[in-house]
């Protein structure tokens, strides 16, 4: 008996050095965040953040709150602190048949909306499109006011499709709203203001996307964090036919929407059991609150990666 009582003890003791040396360990580990992006597009993107919300991993989440289902995303992400909430800066409505206009209304901001009263469908169009910074500002506060309103806690801003980083213009009046509204932005270029490295999976084919997610985030850089966006959704018969209308890499050769499969084999490998298994070994997760901790965000600097 006394000898199975010290062996016990014994095995507890070992778990336990393991364990703190594990946690050792982790504190040198690369910074991993995964940013969600396009939550509040739709139904089936939020039940992809709700799966992975659930894990109770630390994650971030860009919401567009200029879209038809973002009260539903607040529903959801009330219930989850382990997520940190950005706004998704929104000035393109990019699916065929499916669009969403301003917040501020389409007679508030007539420079950032088509004929029909939606915002334009590409990033190109948008560049044509004549916009007052004017309007963008006065479109972008309500959606951020939209926000705060919801009584969910918003750490900071970023750009839907770049487009709010795209020029020094745009830039600048992104950093007058962080400043405006006392919050940080994330980015999408390489364009940063917490020295984040950044990658995104949304141009990768479908058949190599989880081999070459976990093959980099394997291989994170350990002196800055890391950046992660991903674009995920649950199947459903809104999202299979998506077209996309702002880049043909969405879009089989014959015009058939491939958005729905890239969105859920991404999902599916942040869910993956490899990719549970490398954190705490290969990185660290942490979201947008953890990395800010202790930052003072009134003072933003842009610095370019390139």
């Amino acid at each position: 008996m006394k000898r199975i009582l010290i062996l016990v003890f014994i095995l507890i003791g070992s778990a336990f050095i393991e364990n703190a040396s594990a946690q050792q360990t982790g504190n040198k580990l690369p910074r991993l965040l995964i940013r969600l992006d396009d939550i509040g597009m739709n139904h089936s993107v939020n039940m992809a953040m709700l799966k992975a919300a659930q894990t109770g991993m630390p994650l971030s989440a860009s919401v567009q709150f200029a879209c038809p289902w973002y009260q539903e995303a607040v529903e959801i992400l009330k219930q989850y602190p382990n997520v940190t909430v950005g706004v998704h800066l929104t000035l393109t409505s990019e699916w065929k048949n499916y669009r969403w206009g301003p917040v501020s209304g389409r007679t508030a901001v007539p420079s950032l909306v088509d004929a029909n009263g939606y915002f334009p469908q590409s990033t190109r169009a948008f560049a044509k499109n004549g916009h007052k910074l004017s309007e963008i500002e006065k479109e972008l506060s309500a959606q951020i006011e939209r926000a705060q309103a919801s009584g969910l806690k918003i750490t900071y801003i970023d750009p839907h499709m770049g487009i709010m980083l795209s020029t020094p213009e745009l830039r600048a009046l992104t950093e007058k709203l962080a400043h405006k509204y006392k919050l940080a932005i994330s980015t999408l270029s390489s364009v940063t203001y917490f020295g984040e490295t950044y990658k995104e999976m949304w141009g990768e084919p479908i058949a190599t996307k989880k081999e070459a997610f976990l093959a980099y985030v394997g291989n994170l850089n350990p002196g800055k964090p890391n950046m992660m966006v991903l674009h995920t959704a649950t199947p459903s018969p809104e999202m299979d036919v998506l077209v996309d209308m702002n880049s043909n890499m969405m879009n089989s050769k014959d015009g058939k929407p491939l958005t729905s499969i890239h969105r859920q084999t991404e999902l599916n490998a942040l869910l993956s059991p490899e990719f549970a298994a490398m954190n705490g070994k290969k990185f660290q997760l942490i979201n947008y609150d953890q990395l800010l901790a202790g930052k003072d965000i009134s003072i933003l600097k842009a610095v370019d990666n390139k």
